[in-house]
């Protein structure tokens, strides 16, 4: 159910979209700000479902698509049934795992949910593109809409180049890919009047194969919006950490993890996120970004306490907030990241049980470089025990509690 904060709309939508970061390409910029000023506009994102839960990833489109719905637009969630079974090779360097068709469906049960947390169902569409890729006649497909698409321009998308230069090829399975995102338009189109594509900016080949289609099936105009793919200031894919992807479930990831993710952001990355990851007015993101030094720690709490706030609720940011400042001060707390261990148990075993470290090994020489403390006292003996109840941490922003079974 959704549950989180209005912010006031001031300007048109396609400017707060761009002035937040929103916006990476679109086709006519003037077109389409004129379409989204003359009425509602229904637009569409697809996820495929390639795993049990949303991920940070996943939450950029949909709240660029919350914006969109905050402006009186209706969007259309596209669950990726049928284009699951293909698997989307943009951006990747070798073919997708096919995923059995049980998986995709479970995939797609536990996903369905979690728009709710972020998007106005009542006034949305969620739809699995199953429904109409699974029964297409392929003979049909081929000559009624194979027919608009050139395999010269295929071969010569940014994505299909990458795989030829490094010698990987590119399945013919993977060709279809781009035939069937494009008639997921024309379909939508058809059925629900949808004239906007938005998606990630390595889908831009892709909505643009849609966007064409939609003008040769239907003589009507379609319109394209990417955002941003984001790395982060130390060249990261967003949302990946040691320990995996950040999800926004709160059974797959504790909030208090979720809140320390968004305060350990790289600094030169707080405020952009903070526009993107947050509803906060333009004015407060400005104040904060005039924070330097160790002030631009207070932006980071902001950041993660907000952030935490629209995947948790804010009963779990404030136990994130709380618990986070009982770390900082050496303190512990219940929200805390918790391993039960029966006492006494090596100082190594917690490090690799609690995934604070990888390895025993690197657990050893973690301790050995000084990186390891019990409370507030650092330890560089690796057969340290630990004696009783205690917060062991892994250099100065990952921690513990450790507590008896």
């Amino acid at each position: 159910m959704l549950a989180m904060q209005t912010p006031v709309l001031n300007g048109h939508i396609l400017d707060i979209l761009t002035e937040r970061g929103f916006v990476q390409q679109t086709t006519d910029a003037d077109a389409l700000r004129e379409k989204l000023s003359a009425g509602p506009v229904t637009f569409y994102i697809g996820f495929d479902p390639t795993a049990d839960c949303l991920h940070v990833g996943h939450l950029l489109p949909i709240l660029c698509m919350r914006w969109l719905q905050l402006a009186g637009h209706r969007p259309i969630v596209v669950q990726g049934g049928g284009t699951a079974m293909v698997g989307d090779p943009s951006g990747k360097d070798k073919t997708r795992e096919i995923l059995t068709a049980e998986k995709i469906e479970e995939n797609i049960a536990a996903q369905k949910t979690l728009f709710g947390k972020f998007l106005d169902l009542d006034e949305a569409v969620v739809v699995n593109n199953a429904e109409w890729l699974l029964s297409l006649n392929y003979i049909a497909f081929l000559r009624d809409i194979g027919r608009h698409f050139s395999v010269n321009r295929m071969l010569a998308s940014s994505g299909a180049q990458q795989r030829l230069e490094r010698g990987q090829g590119y399945s013919f399975i993977e060709f279809n890919y781009h035939l069937l995102q494009s008639y997921d338009f024309l379909e939508l189109n058809r059925r629900y009047g949808c004239t906007l594509q938005c998606g990630g900016d390595d889908q831009w080949f892709n909505i643009l194969g849609g966007v064409d289609l939609v003008r040769r099936e239907t003589e009507s105009t379609a319109h394209a919006m990417t955002i941003p793919l984001l790395l982060t200031a130390d060249g990261k894919k967003m949302g990946k950490t040691e320990k995996g992807a950040v999800w926004i479930d709160g059974e797959r990831l504790k909030p208090y993890d979720y809140y320390q993710y968004w305060v350990n952001v790289h600094d030169d990355d707080v405020i952009r996120l903070m526009k993107l990851y947050t509803f906060l007015p333009m004015e407060r993101i400005n104040a904060l970004a005039a924070l330097t030094g160790a002030d631009i720690r207070t932006a980071k709490h902001v950041l993660a306490y907000e952030a935490t706030v629209l995947a948790h609720g804010e009963a779990a940011a404030k136990a994130a907030q709380a618990a986070a400042k009982a770390a900082f001060t050496g303190g512990a707390s219940a929200d805390m990241p918790t391993l039960s261990a029966a006492f006494p148990v090596p100082v190594i075993d917690v490090l690799v049980d609690s995934a604070l470290a990888k390895s025993k090994g690197a657990a050893r020489r973690l301790i050995k470089g000084g990186g390891v403390r019990i409370g507030s006292a650092k330890i560089s003996d690796p057969a340290a025990l630990l004696e009783g109840e205690e917060v062991v941490w892994a250099g100065k922003k990952r921690c513990v509690r450790v507590v008896g079974k």
